[in-house]
């Protein structure tokens, strides 16, 4: 009941009695410059252009000059005219509270479901500075994700930060989802940037379901609304994330996807004149991917942790276009989704071979960490020698090793899709169990 009275005070402190009134003055590649606010003013205050033959059009201020203000509107500016009314709404306080978990909202903090929503007591920055690095404290226990692959050969530790790297349609926004519903967590906080509307409500109702939802906060804007609002996502859901990590909880972040953010960032910068060098992308692009991932981690003093995964849409298998590189460069491993197992039905489509958790070797005892590197000595001499053996050109005996693989390779391949949420334990015995049997092949009858 106090939560509710505090949030409630909030919500009555933000009403705005008055509102400054401005007129627009032209329109430039999308932007709509507006006159008479420069004095009050702020980028990312909201404005709304009262157009004369159409309903009023939303949007943020993205740039400010001395006698202009540049609007960016949250659709196409047709129909606004010179002298059309803007009036000017300050940006939203965002106040995350934990009545907030079970909730799809906004990057505004308005709820998305239907319902109504109370802002918490105390407003938090968007744009925060990460903790003090020599404050932070170190990550913590291995964590078990619901997965046998990330069970074992790539593990996730408490306040590790990792990057799921794919292309369209292989399972990303799948695995996701899994670890969302099976991975240690006490709070899971999603943002879903630039989506699809549709895809959302799919994915609240039917891939999450209502016993995820219980300890989930969603965050979403959609792939229609403007590209400030799309950008803010990712800032908004990371602020969700500290406020109960900063509350001694241990926190799972997953946002879908760094590249859409990324992508809103250039929609913005370049019209604003930054030079798109990068491959379209402008500078600013890595210190604002590489600031929201070090906004994760472990806090400090004993508060929570943020165990991050950034997925990233890397265009047809490209791992070394501008933004999968920036983050493999920050991040603490990165798992990276193969189409070509894809396409032979196995999901989720991990490629091991490519992937890497830097938690290794500190988050596996001496025996598991002998049992990861002998898992990835038989997949470096499968994955060799791969072409031949599908051609039927290898001939039994004429490598140990390789027969080794090669027997080993269909238990293997099966585990790297299997599901196992009794624990990391019982995934390190099966894997065990997959090794003993390729080196003795009759305990096949065992």
């Amino acid at each position: 009941m106090h939560s509710e009275i505090d949030g409630l005070l909030a919500e009555i402190k933000s009403l705005q009695i008055s509102r400054p009134v401005g007129r627009v003055v032209g329109v430039q590649g999308g932007m709509i410059e507006i006159h008479g606010l420069t004095d009050v003013a702020r980028t990312g205050d909201l404005i709304t252009v009262h157009r004369k033959n159409g309903l009023p059009l939303m949007g943020e201020i993205s740039k400010i000059d001395p006698e202009l203000i540049y609007m960016l509107p949250e659709s196409s500016p047709v129909s606004v005219a010179l002298a059309d009314r803007a009036t000017l709404k300050r940006t939203p306080e965002f106040a995350p509270d934990a009545h907030w978990i079970g909730r799809v909202i906004d990057p505004f903090g308005r709820p998305l479901d239907g319902k109504p929503l109370l802002r918490g007591a105390i407003s938090r920055d968007l744009m925060a500075l990460p903790a003090a690095a020599a404050n932070r404290d170190s990550m913590g226990e291995r964590l078990a994700t619901g997965l046998a692959v990330l069970n074992t050969i790539l593990p996730i530790v408490e306040g590790q930060r990792v990057g799921l790297f794919a292309g369209s349609g292989v399972g990303k926004s799948q695995l996701l989802a899994t670890l969302a519903r099976n991975m240690q967590a006490d709070v899971v906080v999603i943002a879903l940037i630039g989506e699809r509307g549709r895809e959302v409500n799919d994915f609240v109702e039917r891939v999450m379901g209502p016993e995820s939802m219980k300890r989930a906060v969603v965050i979403a804007a959609t792939s229609d609304q403007s590209a400030l609002t799309r950008r803010r996502c990712a800032w908004s859901a990371m602020t969700v994330a500290e406020h109960f990590r900063n509350k001694g909880l241990n926190v799972l972040f997953l946002a879908d996807s760094i590249t859409r953010f990324a992508e809103a960032h250039r929609e913005i910068s370049v019209p604003a004149g930054e030079a798109p060098v990068l491959r379209g992308f402008p500078p600013s692009v890595t210190p604002l991917i590489t600031g929201l991932c070090e906004r994760a981690g472990p806090g400090v003093g004993g508060q929570g942790s943020i165990t991050a995964v950034f997925s990233v849409l890397v265009a047809g298998s490209d791992m070394d276009e501008p933004i999968a590189d920036i983050l493999r460069g920050v991040l603490d491993g990165h798992i990276i989704l193969s189409r070509d197992i894809a396409e032979r039905g196995r999901y989720p489509a991990i490629d091991v071979g490519k992937s890497v958790s830097r938690s290794l070797p500190l988050a596996a005892s001496d025996a598991e960490n002998t049992t990861i590197s002998e898992v990835r000595k038989l997949l470096g001499y499968y994955e060799k020698s791969e072409v031949m053996i599908n051609a039927g050109l290898y001939t039994p005996g004429a490598d140990p090793d390789l027969d080794r693989a090669i027997k080993a390779w269909p238990e293997l391949d099966s585990f790297f899709a299997r599901p196992d949420r009794e624990g990391i334990s019982h995934s390190f015995d099966r894997l065990g169990l997959i090794l003993r049997r390729a080196a003795f092949p009759k305990d096949r009858q065992t």
